[in-house]
């Protein structure tokens, strides 16, 4: 269905009563209003449904607070997780007093960044592959207080737990540390929970493709889904991190995306795959290196000359940049190399399918706004293409291996959200080029992340400084 009288027919021939209106808010996380059918009509679509935005975080002040929600009609599906037969539709925002688009909503933000890519004649589809890996627990708690600060994280797969006493015995079946990967079961315990999860999401519309546990220890997963236009692969993920969430409750287990709830063994990152097309026909293949095309090259150039910008979005937490260290497959430098996942961007195998041509920026986590992100890395592959930025010479050696003498010509991530945010307020130009983001949106972000996120975190005294300097 993608028109406004298909979705009212279809409410009408199922009788169903209600409306769940999802809109995502600036940090990146679903926000929710649910209508009786009857406040649903054709001017929904255009005009969009009421709603007070001064309490959704960085957005309206109280005496501006007006919003409407805008409903996409290619983006519904039956809610599987509500006991009422329910109907999700997915809104962008706009102003309701003018009816243009809302500059600080992420899908509107999304959206004109597509809209640049096809005015700069560069090419008309951004194809957008996400690879978000996540945690599933067993039991999480955590507090900060003025006198106390801690978490705990457990998981039956936890190798730490091969000793523990457990209810009929411990079976001794956990992966060792940084050897989660591809296990059968028994040592895997989390199929049937991923195949569930997979498949609520293909009711949900997304286009699965496969599932499976990952590198640590403790619970580590991914699932896959089919790459797909900028926006719609944005969809796409939310309704991913939906899904895996309600059906981890389901059966008493929680997952996080924190890109590092484990010390000491792998974190979980969002390798994202993109390429360019015009007119149905892949604008990345060439005889270049890899097989890429000098369009491309230049791409790569302008992520891998904007990555420190890029990442305030990108990699957007404090704990973001706790996963970006040296050790545990993580991308710290910025380099690119077929093949070689130890480079921040990697060109994937495509044999000799133009089509199938891509690359891997594998800096990102699924801490970030999707719609955010995404954008940001179009437009910054765009500043690449359309000033011809030389990416330099590819870096084929494993980087973990490399002398001191020749690490230190590689460039690497930022060490902190800080030195992130600090980047970003020094190049934003490629960001708010076409109009995609605002510098009020850039400034709007840079200054809530300081004020709800570093500040706050210097502020506080972390346990391990106990363990360090307690008895000093």
């Amino acid at each position: 269905m993608s028109t406004p009288q298909e979705i009212l027919q279809m409410i009408k021939d199922q009788g169903i009563q209600m409306i769940d209106l999802k809109f995502i808010d600036m940090p990146g996380t679903w926000q929710h209003l649910t209508v009786y059918y009857d406040q649903i009509d054709e001017s929904s679509f255009v005009d969009g449904v009421p709603f007070d935005g001064s309490s959704i975080r960085g957005w309206k002040a109280i005496n501006e607070s007006d919003m409407a929600m805008v409903l996409d009609p290619t983006t519904v599906w039956i809610d599987p997780f509500m006991e009422e037969p329910t109907l999700s539709i997915l809104c962008s925002i706009q102003e309701p007093r003018t009816g243009e688009p809302y500059a600080r909503c992420p899908r509107v933000i999304a959206q004109k960044a597509v809209d640049y890519l096809k005015a700069t004649g560069i090419g008309d589809t951004a194809y957008i592959g996400p690879e978000a890996e996540f945690f599933i627990f067993e039991d999480v708690r955590y507090d900060q207080t003025e006198n106390k600060g801690y978490y705990y994280v457990d998981s039956v797969e936890g190798r730490w737990n091969s000793g523990r006493e457990e209810v009929g015995g411990n079976l001794g079946y956990k992966p060792r540390y940084k050897e989660g990967y591809f296990p059968v079961p028994p040592t895997d315990t989390l199929q049937d929970i991923r195949t569930e999860m997979l498949l609520t999401m293909a009711k949900c519309g997304v286009p699965i493709e496969k599932h499976h546990h990952e590198v640590a220890t403790g619970g580590q997963c991914e699932l896959g889904f089919r790459f797909a236009e900028l926006v719609k692969a944005a969809d796409y993920l939310m309704t991913y991190k939906y899904c895996i969430k309600n059906v981890a409750k389901k059966y008493g287990k929680t997952v996080t995306f924190m890109p590092k709830p484990l010390f000491n063994d792998n974190g979980s990152g969002m390798h994202t795959h993109q390429s360019i097309w015009q007119d149905g026909q892949p604008l990345f293949w060439g005889d270049g290196y890899a097989n890429l095309s000098q369009t491309a090259l230049w791409y790569i150039g302008g992520l891998l000359k904007h990555a420190p910008a890029l990442l305030a979005f990108t990699n957007p937490t404090t704990n973001s940049y706790k996963r970006l260290v040296p050790g545990f497959e993580a991308p710290v430098n910025l380099a690119y190399s077929q093949g070689n996942r130890s480079a921040s961007i990697r060109i994937p195998l495509s044999g000799s399918n133009p089509k199938a041509k891509r690359l891997e920026f594998r800096c990102p986590d699924a801490t970030s706004n999707p719609y955010l992100a995404f954008a940001a890395m179009l437009c910054a592959g765009i500043d690449g293409i359309k000033n011809q930025i030389d990416p330099g010479e590819p870096l084929d050696k494993d980087i973990y291996d490399l002398s001191p003498e020749e690490l230190a010509l590689v460039p690497s991530t930022p060490g902190s959200l800080e030195l992130a945010l600090k980047a970003l307020e020094e190049d934003h130009e490629f960001l708010t080029a076409g109009g995609v983001f605002t510098p009020d949106l850039i400034n709007t972000w840079i200054t809530y992340k300081l004020d709800n996120e570093v500040n706050p975190m210097r502020l506080r005294p972390h346990p391990y400084e106990f363990a360090l300097y307690y008895d000093v």
